[in-house]
């Protein structure tokens, strides 16, 4: 924990920095975020101190705070509190967590007041390499809320990378999908970009590529897709802030093909929108 605070004053991002509210967190102040595990986040990358999509990002905690909290998030000190921790750097990776320090779990129902702590990390490179899924029953508490209760994300996704696949593909008991662990998916019908209709958090990436899609004349299309649905597809995608287009080749034990051309394109949809400044 003495190391959580010392590297809330870094200046450059050879290693992550946390500060909360702008300043370097004590232990008493991490406290809260440590033992409640209630809030929510978002995770973006930062090129030249802008993001794309930012305002979205930012009405994304906006809405979420009004849910969580019962407050409205204050967005001047919210980017202040970005800017400052992004101190001199133009590229990271960097997190921004809402929680409270003055939620009381006994009286939950109050509205309180909300700390911002943003964590800046290296940047990194958007992931690009195929992977293979495994499907699991499992739906996350308020899918549409990006919020810190991660456990059985990260607990499927180590179940499925001990059975030898890279990652977990969450369904519905009646076998809908919803999304992946830590990403949206897609699917390729035709010249058709299809997303399921299953409860998932309908992330940041995915609304920038599927604007960028329809700008580019492309049909997109929500609707129910079942695991039986999946080898009528000529392929699927998984969207996340570390990767606007990652072909997934295959989901059990059902293959599927790389596309390449539409995965540049998706690409190509997610990246034709502007850095907005921090």
């Amino acid at each position: 924990m003495l190391a959580a605070v010392r590297i809330g004053i870094d200046t450059h991002v050879n290693r992550e920095r946390i500060e909360l509210n702008g300043h370097a967190p004590s232990v008493a102040d991490l406290r809260a975020l440590a033992l409640l595990n209630y809030g929510h986040f978002t995770s973006m990358q930062v090129r030249d101190r802008g993001v794309r999509g930012l305002r979205l990002h930012v009405q994304r905690l906006v809405d979420a705070t009004r849910e969580l909290f019962g407050s409205d998030l204050d967005t001047d000190h919210l980017r202040l509190c970005m800017r400052h921790a992004l101190a001199g750097d133009a590229d990271a990776s960097m997190r921004v967590t809402v929680y409270s320090r003055a939620f009381d779990r006994m009286n939950p129902a109050p509205a309180v007041d909300v700390d911002v702590l943003v964590s800046v990390a290296p940047p990194r490179a958007a992931q690009t390499s195929p992977i293979r899924v495994r499907s699991v029953g499992y739906e996350r508490v308020l899918p549409r809320i990006k919020h810190v209760g991660t456990f059985g994300l990260f607990h499927h996704l180590r179940v499925a990378r001990l059975a030898g696949f890279d990652d977990a593909l969450f369904t519905t008991g009646a076998g809908e999908i919803c999304e992946g662990s830590t990403w949206d998916i897609g699917f390729l019908d035709g010249e058709q970009a299809i997303w399921p209709t299953a409860p998932a958090l309908h992330g940041i990436t995915r609304q920038l590529v599927e604007s960028g899609l329809r700008a580019r004349g492309i049909e997109v299309e929500s609707r129910a897709v079942f695991l039986r649905d999946v080898e009528r597809f000529s392929s699927a995608f998984a969207l996340n802030s570390a990767g606007a287009a990652r072909p997934i080749v295959g989901v059990d034990d059902m293959p599927l093909q790389v596309d390449a051309a539409f995965t540049a394109l998706l690409a190509d949809a997610h990246d034709s929108h502007p850095l907005e400044a921090i």
